[in-house]
């Protein structure tokens, strides 16, 4: 790697607020350097979602730095994310380490588990850097948040142990831009405001020319400049963890009712269809007559016996009963899957008890410790489909039905399927044999190549706004 005098240690992006663009910047920034001729990773040290990825060694990690790794042109791995907690209530969170479930940190609390995550991060960090030159890391929330600076292994820890140049950005669509920036850098120590290099304003609308006296005023108060003014730009870009997409039923095209249950898990596997001509993917919280629809999915879950329960109290259950007996296609992915299973055993609490499904499949399901990760490829009808699985539970079908995709992993009877594997639909083949089935017309397009589109086309309308940010860190191509 060839940079100037001035740039030392990687790349970080903070932010003064969750969505404030972090991972989005990050991705772009690692496809901006890869193009460039850098040898660039990402990181990030921990990361709450319960949308997840399997590695190709079979670690898990959040599918924002997934995302990142392919924005880099690099395969992922458990170092991107060594620590990644996965939400399943209100107060706990199934804790991944390295790639791994660790059962014991689970029942350690919150501020105990520092001493043991911070050596998983220290040391992936390290791994890291001897394989890249250049790494590219993403904070989490925000810096500022002073009570949680204790147990702080994402944000000014990292920076400060990793000699990061630290950009912070703000989202200006919101309003407040710069009182964040201020707020922001004001709660910082000196040590960790002298890691600050340069603020991004990200996601704003209009005539940049109006933002210079602003700018001035925020640099002499902080000594900081504003570096970069990032536009809003739509995208397809799967989002990080909050699932933003709204919908109502519509005439004339082919609806789809996605059950967004609490604790829903790796929703962007649906992109495929919210994004595709001629298709309506409706989100629903809430009952409502379901036989309009074409087709019903049910995700993955990362609670899969708090997800039925809602089922149940919100009234979707009944409602989904009466579109299954009308004739309507019912998909269950994964956690989907054992929902729509008769019976769910849980002899180790790993979902807390056992419960009923649906018993709309034949099918018993029993939750072990022990978690099941791994990329799959498969051949399906002389298609090659590559999907993953995640999933404790193990299921068996109680009596003599259709496969489903692949036999032993997905069962189906009449207008009822479901499938351990994920990532089905960003697989052209298949989605264009369950879109046909439900009568769409249309082509669907290859979701990965599409991805690898999608990144090159933002990196190259927000190409300003990156190289300022890669010039101002000192950092020149190493192509000629």
């Amino acid at each position: 790697m060839n940079s100037t005098n001035n740039f030392q240690g990687p790349l970080m992006f903070m932010g003064c607020t969750s969505d404030a663009g972090k991972s989005l910047v990050c991705a772009l920034m690692c496809r901006y350097l890869a193009n460039q001729g850098f040898s660039v990773a990402p990181f990030k040290a921990q990361n709450m979602s319960n949308n997840a990825a399997v590695t190709p060694e079979g670690g898990e990690i959040g599918r924002a730095q997934y995302l990142q790794a392919i924005a880099a042109k690099q395969p992922a791995c458990a170092d991107m994310n060594p620590v990644l907690l996965k939400p399943h209530s209100e107060k706990g969170a199934q804790v991944v380490v390295n790639g791994k479930v660790s059962h014991e940190l689970h029942a350690k609390d919150w501020h105990q588990r520092k001493a043991v995550l911070w050596p998983a991060v220290t040391q992936s960090l390290a791994r890291l850097g001897q394989r890249f030159p250049l790494l590219v890391i993403e904070g989490a929330g925000s810096p500022a948040e002073v009570n949680l600076r204790k147990s702080d292994i994402v944000n000014m820890e990292v920076a400060l142990h990793s000699d990061a140049s630290v950009y912070l950005i703000a989202d200006i669509d919101r309003g407040g831009a710069y009182a964040h920036l201020l707020g922001t850098w004001m709660c910082l120590s000196q040590a960790e405001q002298a890691k600050v290099k340069g603020f991004v304003l990200n996601k704003f609308r209009g005539e940049q020319a109006l933002l210079e006296e602003a700018n001035i005023w925020l640099e002499q108060k902080t000594g900081i400049p504003i570096v970069a003014v990032i536009p809003w730009t739509a995208h397809q870009l799967p989002e990080e963890d909050n699932f933003f997409h709204r919908s109502t039923w519509q005439a004339d095209v082919t609806n789809i009712a996605l059950i967004v249950y609490p604790y829903a898990s790796n929703l962007d596997e649906f992109d495929p269809l919210i994004y595709q001509a001629g298709v309506n993917v409706v989100p629903l919280r809430e009952a409502q007559d379901l036989s309009q629809f074409d087709a019903i999915i049910l995700p993955g879950t990362k609670h899969v016996e708090a997800s039925r329960r809602f089922l149940a109290e919100s009234g979707l259950e009944q409602r989904i009963v009466d579109a299954a007996k009308a004739g309507v296609r019912i998909t269950g992915i994964c956690g989907g899957l054992q929902i729509l299973g008769e019976q769910n055993q849980d002899p180790q609490g790993v979902e807390g008890h056992s419960f009923a499904g649906l018993g709309l499949l034949a099918l018993t399901t029993e939750y072990v410790s022990e978690k099941l990760t791994q990329q799959r490829q498969l051949t399906w009808r002389g298609e090659l489909l590559r999907c993953y699985e995640i999933h404790h539970g193990q299921t068996r079908c109680l009596e003599a039905i259709d496969s489903f995709v692949e036999e032993g992993n997905g069962w189906q009877k009449d207008n009822i399927q479901a499938c351990y594997l994920h990532d089905l639909f960003t697989n052209k083949a298949f989605c264009q044999d369950w879109l046909e089935g439900l009568g769409w017309q249309g082509q669907c397009q290859d979701w990965q190549q599409q991805t690898n589109q999608e990144l090159d086309r933002l990196t190259t309308l927000l190409a300003l706004p990156l190289q300022q940010i890669a010039e101002h860190a000192g950092l020149q191509s190493p192509l000629p």
